[in-house]
């Protein structure tokens, strides 16, 4: 079964990649050429690419639930969140900070840096996670919102999975 990780970024995405890796699922992450590639409309290396792997999170993966959600009927998938906007927001703005302007932030939010229209950065947060649940709202056992702030760990990610827990202690990654 393929899991999806499909919060934007900064919603603890490198926190699932580890859970996923822990709980022995092969995990593919961020991917500047398969960005490109949805940029430009050209989804067949994604498809070809997800056929080697069973977890995904980071861009270019958030961008295509419903085609993924098609393209494999059976998959999971998991929406990570800030426990609200603003601490996202902060997140995204320290992390462009510390990385400068970078080509996935201009083709995901059209912006190379978020200090540059923090209304619109706003607004995709909300609507996105808005359009997913959404989306996956008649679809029940598909998704799981789930956000690390609030205390959501292995219990929560193991039940929805239909795992056993973990013995080892929960892998919080870029922890701010």
């Amino acid at each position: 079964m393929k899991i999806f990780g499909i919060g934007l970024n900064k919603t603890g995405t490198k926190t699932l990649g580890q859970c996923m890796s822990v709980l022995g699922y092969k995990n593919k992450s961020y991917d500047l050429e398969l960005l490109r590639d949805y940029s430009q409309g050209d989804y067949l290396r994604m498809i070809e690419v997800s056929k080697m792997y069973d977890s995904f999170e980071d861009w270019p993966w958030p961008l295509l639930y419903r085609e993924f959600e098609n393209q494999y009927p059976e998959a999971k998938f998991i929406l990570t969140t800030r426990i609200d906007v603003n601490t996202w927001f902060k997140s995204l703005c320290m992390h462009a900070e510390r990385t400068g302007r970078t080509e996935a932030r201009k083709i995901v939010y059209g912006y190379f840096m978020p200090q540059e229209n923090p209304e619109h950065h706003i607004a995709f947060y909300n609507s996105y996670n808005q359009r997913v649940v959404e989306y996956f709202s008649a679809k029940p056992g598909k998704l799981l919102t789930i956000c690390w702030e609030k205390g959501d760990g292995w219990e929560k990610l193991c039940s929805f999975l239909d795992l056993p827990v973990p013995t080892i202690p929960f892998p919080h990654l870029n922890k701010a």
